[in-house]
């Protein structure tokens, strides 16, 4: 998530590495229409000082709330978010 990297930049917390697994679950109708009904986000913050570890709840909680995507569709999206250090598997 973008908000992700740019709370992260106002805090002068250092982003390293970013990636995110998302997921999805969809329903399909018998007429073959469908649509998504659930997506869970499941992202990977590698920090560069992990005396910052503390903060990357807060902000992830942060971005969740004002993403654009999870605030304008119909269905949930989980948050399900890991932070690691550089140097570290």
């Amino acid at each position: 998530m973008l908000w992700v990297l740019h709370l992260c930049a106002v805090a002068g917390i250092v982003v390293i590495a970013y990636s995110d697994e998302a997921e999805g679950a969809m329903t399909e109708h018998a007429d073959g229409s469908g649509e998504f009904v659930s997506v869970g986000l499941n992202p990977v913050v590698t920090l560069s000082d992990s005396s910052r570890e503390g903060e990357m709840t807060a902000i992830h909680d942060k971005a969740h709330s004002l993403c654009f995507i999870a605030r304008s569709v119909r269905f949930p999206v989980q948050h399900s978010a890991r932070v690691k250090f550089e140097h570290q598997e």
